[in-house]
């Protein structure tokens, strides 16, 4: 398993590169729709849709997401507005962490609440990540968000196996503690800095360099583990079989979903 997740990576990695640096911004769009697209395809299934609502999660979905994406020069101007209606509403996503409760069958509520928050979830992430690509740099810009919410995972995985000790949400995941969370956040905000003023010598402020890196550290992990209750509810280890090794889309960009809004929010109010 361990050589089939290695393989995988070495192949998502490049991949995920050359979408970023070499696809222009209106390719980078229509890939990062259909991903997300798939993504939506997996949602219909942690959110215990029946075959019914299911073809209309993924029709609406595409639907927003088809509009969107004829309609680019008119939907990223309001950014600021439409990135914090996503921050706002992924924090009120997040309120169903604490109401997770292990066990516990789904139910309509639980039907409902995966239809809207698959919607939500993954429009705010195309619109965060398409309004990044846009801007100047927005390359390098994009690459520093995936490069915080890799640091992030890293950070954790190694701080939490050598030092953890306080579980942070041990009904949903209980391998993640608090000391993994500080190890992401360090390892995070030093990548940001070596590569936004060592490497790339980006034009964001220090301390707005810092606030985006945990702020983005902070709403991966959240990212994490909202779509870890939908696995736990419905008892799957995996969202889908996309990536051998690594499950699906869900699985591989959990953290992305709700880091991407959040980072936006805070480049576009403080680095800009």
């Amino acid at each position: 398993m361990l050589k089939i997740r290695i393989i995988t990576a070495l192949i998502i990695l490049p991949l995920t590169l050359a979408l970023v640096f070499l696809a222009p911004p209106w390719a980078f769009r229509m890939v990062v729709a259909l991903l997300l697209l798939a993504g939506c395809w997996e949602f219909r299934r942690i959110a215990d849709l029946a075959a019914g609502a299911g073809w209309a999660l993924v029709a609406l979905q595409g639907s927003i997401l088809a509009w969107m994406l004829w309609s680019w020069p008119v939907a990223g101007q309001d950014a600021v507005l439409l990135l914090a209606a996503g921050c706002i509403t992924w924090l009120a996503m997040f309120t169903r962490l604490a109401m997770f409760r292990p066990g516990e069958p789904p139910g309509r509520d639980f039907r409902r609440l995966g239809f809207l928050s698959a919607i939500a979830a993954l429009t705010f992430c195309w619109f965060a990540l398409s309004w990044l690509r846009d801007q100047p740099r927005g390359d390098v810009i994009v690459f520093l968000l995936f490069l915080l919410i890799w640091a992030s995972d890293v950070g954790a995985y190694f701080s939490g196996r050598l030092l953890g000790r306080r579980k942070l949400a041990p009904t949903i995941s209980p391998k993640k503690t608090w000391e993994g969370v500080y190890g992401g956040m360090a390892l995070a905000v030093a990548a940001a800095f070596l590569l936004a003023k060592v490497i790339a010598d980006l034009d964001i402020p220090p301390v707005a360099l810092l606030i985006m890196s945990l702020v983005t550290t902070l709403s991966s992990v959240g990212g994490d583990l909202f779509i870890s209750i939908h696995k736990r509810t419905m008892g799957v280890a995996d969202t889908g079989t996309l990536f051998p090794g690594h499950g699906g889309i869900l699985d591989r960009y959990d953290s992305l979903l709700a880091g991407a809004p959040f980072f936006a929010l805070a480049y576009a109010l403080l680095a800009r």
